[in-house]
């Protein structure tokens, strides 16, 4: 199928954020209990047994990064450490076979070596999508963990997340719906997540706001996620984030934090009351797709209450000073002082 990409016409700078097929996928193996040899694949698809464990129990995680060429030509990988301890993280909250972060690092490399061509051209908006899977494959009847598994890595140019790129868009809070436990699985990268804010989400999306604020699920008082991102706020000069442990942690929201600190900005991860979106200056959807999403109002649908953060419709100035500097970074315009960048 990706024989008939040519990425010489595409136009990179419109692209969706959606799946584009491109020349490889890279695979390992985990059986007999030992990691097996690193395989590249042209292959869209994978072969499973009817009754794989990720199939019926859920024994799924993933991953998210991306790949950036900058104006020197070079290919930046951002941040991918903090991507193999997050996927290990969340293969052993669902006793999967945690991958050695050294395999992690040599199939992400490879696969974006293999799929240099749909690395998006610099100035394009563009980012070539790192989704690295882990699935459980064995048969299993009864509820007990898979004691084999396959990773895999697919890769796939995107546009940006939300179609409004960096510019303020409408969110809401809705009680109805809780996106985890609150001893769940939020804190890690798993697949039901996901699947548990879908309703929510296309409610959301018909009624015109860009994604669901969720609060905690066990109080309702405090806020949690942002639809499939972290939330920041700016209040009187400071940084502001939720802290939870059911909140998946954000690469791009640590990221973010350690910018702050480094431009002088205080940092606080807390929890934040709902009333307090009375108080903020501006704030932000924040994730390795979007970046950093900034939010215009915040309706609660439940109560009518409205919270409107860019009264004028643009992003605010620290926020927006956050956003320059994080891409700055990834695309090699800035100095990259704390060695997030994998360079090829």
């Amino acid at each position: 199928m990706s024989a008939a990409v040519n990425t010489e016409t595409l136009d990179w700078a419109n692209l969706a954020f959606g799946y584009m097929p491109t020349d490889y996928n890279v695979r390992c193996r985990f059986a007999d209990g030992k990691w097996g040899p690193v395989e590249e694949s042209t292959s869209e698809t994978i072969e499973m047994h009817i009754a794989a464990t990720a199939l019926h129990y859920g024994q799924e995680i993933f991953e998210g990064l991306k790949a950036f060429r900058g104006k020197d030509g070079k290919i930046r990988i951002f941040r991918l450490e903090e991507n193999a301890k997050r996927i290990r993280e969340s293969a052993k909250g669902i006793m999967m076979e945690p991958i050695p972060e050294d395999l992690f690092r040599e199939m992400v490399i490879r696969v974006v070596k293999l799929n240099e061509r749909f690395v998006p051209p610099y100035g394009s908006g563009a980012s070539l999508y790192i989704r690295p899977l882990e699935i459980g494959m064995s048969a299993r009847i009864g509820v007990k963990p898979a004691d084999e598994y396959m990773f895999m890595i697919m890769v796939s140019p995107v546009g940006p997340y939300f179609k409004e790129g960096f510019r303020p868009t409408n969110i809401c809070i809705m009680r109805e719906f809780d996106r985890v436990a609150p001893k769940g699985t939020g804190r890690w990268k798993v697949g039901g997540n996901y699947a548990a804010s879908l309703d929510a989400g296309d409610r959301a999306h018909s009624l015109g706001y860009s994604a669901v604020l969720y609060l905690d699920p066990k109080e309702k008082k405090y806020l949690d996620e942002c639809g499939p991102a972290n939330f920041f706020a700016i209040k009187e000069g400071k940084y502001i984030t939720p802290a939870s442990e059911s909140i998946l942690p954000s690469i791009t929201n640590m990221s973010l934090q350690q910018i702050a600190r480094d431009l002088g900005i205080e940092v606080e991860a807390r929890h934040i009351p709902i009333e307090e979106l009375d108080s903020i200056d501006e704030a932000a959807a924040c994730g390795t797709a979007a970046v950093a999403s900034p939010i215009a109002r915040i309706d609660d649908l439940d109560t009518g209450r409205q919270y409107v953060i860019a009264p004028d419709g643009q992003p605010g100035p620290i926020t927006t000073r956050l956003y320059d500097t994080l891409r700055g970074i990834q695309l090699g315009d800035l100095p990259d002082t704390h060695g997030w960048n994998t360079v090829l």
